[in-house]
This record gives structure tokens, C-alpha cells and sequence, in this order.
């Protein structure tokens, strides 16, 4: 009787989700408040209620659950990432480099600089082993693709439109979108360097490995399986000489979900990234026929599937602070997240994009004024990324402060949540404005 009562939980919780993914979107679109807070706090009530296990996931018996439950929303939403920009990126071509520089920057040196900084304060002022200090930066530096939708591009453009105009009207949202989507699978080497740290006796035993393989190796084969799987995929929808082969023809939205196994699976089967693998696989597939509706229609299901997940995340995640998942949180640990996200994320990212910046505007032509780089700089949205790599990696190890690193990291997801999600529609709609004032002068 006892797991009826917990299957009959599971479809309650389900139901909740559903309900919210479909209300909430439209309930909240004029309001200084993101869906995601409303789920993290009703995650938290729900957890004052005397609920079943089944809906009371813990690091300890579930880090298995956790680990899947997340890997499968956060490949989802690179697959929605990848769909919705625009702005293609040409391998082949030094001036689609340069069109993406905002992104480099934030990718190349914010990311690098967090994940250090983060990892020496773990160290030195949260009194962590130097393992778990590289994992908290790890975990913590990139930001987040599916929680930061209020600050991303909204979707594919299928208009007919000049490519070197598409998506140049708010590089704000274009450098936060491409950033989420790229660092996610770029953080992971920096994991398996503290998954080493922990197993191996000294940098002899790994250092080699880590450069070679694991910085280098899997970051290419990851790129190149995603550009690959994408490549195929795409040829078979537009441009099969066999109409029942072509879904862009039929309408069949499904492809994306398709694509995001495929190219994830063949990634991880061939040892690579297999976030970066659907993020290339995503852009691949987005760069055929560029204005065909089916982008729109494959977005489109993405998002809500991504959409669906998310809040069954925050609910789960909501449940298990009230649960007593902050309860190793020290005050250091606390200082450190806040620290995170009003400090180092935003001067490193400040720095980023100073470097190479025109004197007062423009940063390689992308349109980044003072105001966008601040507002760039500081919506470095941490969220469920966080808990996979967590997850994954104390699946691999064992962590000496694995307790402290999951209170820190909730701890800092929650915060970032309430920070970014009552900030974002404001500060958005502010930069819209200017932007439309300068326009019309």
C-alpha cells in the first residue's frame, strides 16, 4: 500500500508540473517575477507537508535519480539553446569568429577566472579539501541554459532577413544565450580534473591525461560527433531524395527529440562532451535552410519539454530545502554563494568583456554599450547544470565534503533564482527601452 501511495505522489507532483508549465508562462509574462521562483517557492511549502519518500529526493539515496533527472532537462534545453540562435557561426569563416567575440570572451576568460576564484575561496575561506574547492567552482561557473530564459533569445527567426542583421538588435541576449549554451559542456573538463584530483596521488599521475584528454580530446570529439550527427540529421530532413524521409516537408517536430539523444548517446558512446555534442548538433541542424518554419516547430517542442522538466526540478529541489538539504551550510559557505553571484561573476565577466572593447560602445561590432556589458556581467544564472555536475561527479568519487558542497550549491541555485528572476523582466524591458530611444533618435 505504502508505494501506491507514493506512485499516486509521483502523478500529484506530475500533474502540479503540468498545470504551472502551461499557466505560469502567460500569468507571469508582464510581472517582475519568473516562473522559476514561483516553483522554488511552492517546492518549499510542499516540503513543510508530510510527503512520501518518493517525492523527498536526497543526495545520499537518490544521487543516481538526481544525476539523470537533470543530465535529461539540461540536454534538452541545449538542444532549445542551439534552435533559437540566429547568428550562424561558420567555421570556415575568421568574420562569424568575430561576430561571436562576446561569447569567447566570457567563455575563455569569466569562466577560467570564476572556476579559480571560486575554488580558492572554497579552499582558504570555506575550509574545503582542494578537490571538493575545484569541484564547487566547477559546479558553480557556468551558467545556467534552463533557468535563464527571461534573458535569452526568444526563438528562431524564420523571416527572410539579411544574416548579418539577425540577432544583432540585442547582443545582451545573444552573448547570455550563447554563453549558457557552450559553457555547460566547457565546465565539465574542470569536474573530471577534481574527480582526478581526488584519485590520483600526485600531478604526475594525471596531468598529462587531463591536458591531453580531457581538456582537448573529448572537448573535439564532443564538437565533432555533434557537428556530425547535426550534419546528417539535417541533410535527411531538407534534402532526402525521399519525401516520406524529409520531416521538414511533413512537419514532424520530433527530429529535435531525435537529435538530442543521437547526438548525446554517440557522443558519450565515443567518449566526448555530450552537452557540447548537442549543442553543435543543434547549431548544425539551425544553419540548413535558415528560414524554414520547421526550426520554429522543433523549438517550439523543445521548450516545452524543457519547460515541463524545469519545474519538476525546482518542485524536487523546493522539497528537499525544506527538507533539510541546507542543513550543512556553514555562514562561510552562505558569504561564498552571495560572494558568487555579486562579485566574482560579475567582475569577471566585466573584465571579459572590457578586454578588446572600443573605447565607448561596440565590442567587435556586436552593439555592447556600458549598460548591456553590466547587465551581460551580471546575469550569471546558476541552476540545475549545478546539481548535475554535483551529482555526477560524486558518483565517480567520494568527496570529503560532499554534505557541504550540496548545501552550498542549493544554496546558491536559490538565491539565484529569486536574484536573477525578480530582476530579469525589469532590467530587460529597461535595456529595451534605451535601446528603443536611441534607435529613434
Amino acid at each position: 500500500m505504502d508505494h501506491l501511495i507514493d506512485a499516486n505522489f509521483v502523478y500529484l507532483l506530475g500533474g502540479v508540473a503540468l498545470l504551472l508549465a502551461v499557466v505560469l508562462p502567460t500569468a507571469l509574462r508582464t510581472a517582475a517575477l519568473s516562473a522559476p521562483v514561483v516553483l522554488l517557492g511552492l517546492g518549499v511549502l510542499m516540503g513543510l507537508l508530510p510527503l512520501p519518500d518518493a517525492v523527498q529526493l536526497t543526495p545520499t539515496d537518490d544521487r543516481a535519480v538526481i544525476e539523470h533527472l537533470t543530465e535529461l532537462t539540461v540536454i534538452i534545453s541545449l538542444m532549445g539553446v542551439g534552435l533559437a540562435l540566429d547568428r550562424p557561426l561558420n567555421v570556415r569563416s575568421w568574420m562569424s569568429w568575430r561576430r561571436w567575440g562576446t561569447t569567447w570572451r566570457l567563455l575563455a576568460i569569466a569562466m577560467p577566472l570564476s572556476i579559480a576564484v571560486t575554488a580558492v575561496l572554497g579552499w582558504w575561506f570555506v575550509g574545503l579539501a582542494p578537490a571538493s574547492a575545484i569541484l564547487l567552482g566547477a559546479a558553480l561557473a557556468p551558467t545556467d541554459p534552463v533557468l535563464a530564459s527571461d534573458v535569452q533569445v526568444a526563438g528562431p527567426t524564420t523571416d527572410e532577413e539579411d544574416e548579418d542583421e539577425i540577432d544583432e538588435r540585442d547582443e545582451v541576449r545573444f552573448a547570455l544565450t550563447s554563453e549558457a549554451g557552450l559553457n555547460d559542456g566547457l565546465a565539465f573538463p574542470f569536474v573530471h580534473l577534481a574527480i582526478l584530483v581526488v584519485g590520483a596521488g600526485s600531478l604526475a599521475d594525471w596531468g598529462v591525461t587531463w591536458v591531453g584528454w580531457d581538456l582537448i580530446g573529448m572537448t573535439v570529439v564532443g564538437v565533432l560527433v555533434g557537428m556530425g550527427t547535426g550534419w546528417v540529421l539535417a541533410k535527411a530532413a531538407f534534402r532526402s531524395n525521399r519525401p516520406s524521409i524529409r520531416m521538414a516537408e511533413t512537419g514532424e517536430p520530433l527530429l529535435a527529440l531525435a537529435a538530442v539523444m543521437l547526438s548525446y548517446g554517440v557522443a558519450q558512446v565515443a567518449h566526448g562532451y555530450g552537452f557540447l555534442a548537442v549543442f553543435a548538433c543543434a547549431m548544425t541542424l539551425r544553419s540548413m535552410e535558415r528560414s524554414a518554419d520547421y526550426h520554429a516547430l522543433m523549438h517550439e517542442v523543445v521548450e516545452r519539454l524543457e519547460r515541463l522538466l524545469t519545474l519538476i526540478v525546482l518542485l524536487l529541489l523546493g522539497i528537499a530545502i525544506s527538507g533539510g538539504l541546507l542543513s550543512s551550510l556553514s555562514w562561510q559557505g552562505a558569504a561564498l554563494g552571495v560572494l558568487l553571484l555579486l562579485v566574482v561573476r560579475p567582475v569577471t565577466a566585466w573584465i571579459a568583456l572590457r578586454i578588446g572593447a572600443a573605447p565607448k560602445q561596440r565590442v567587435d561590432g556586436g552593439g555592447l554599450g556600458p549598460r548591456e556589458r553590466l547587465a551581460t556581467a551580471f546575469f550569471g544564472i546558476r541552476g540545475i547544470g549545478s546539481i548535475y555536475y554535483l551529482a555526477y561527479a560524486t558518483g565517480q568519487e567520494e568527496f570529503s565534503d560532499a554534505d557541504t558542497l550540496w548545501s552550498t550549491v542549493a544554496f546558491v541555485i536559490a538565491v539565484s533564482v529569486v536574484l536573477h528572476g525578480v530582476t530579469a523582466t525589469p532590467v530587460m524591458r529597461w535595456l529595451d527601452d534605451r535601446r528603443s530611444e536611441a534607435a529613434a533618435r
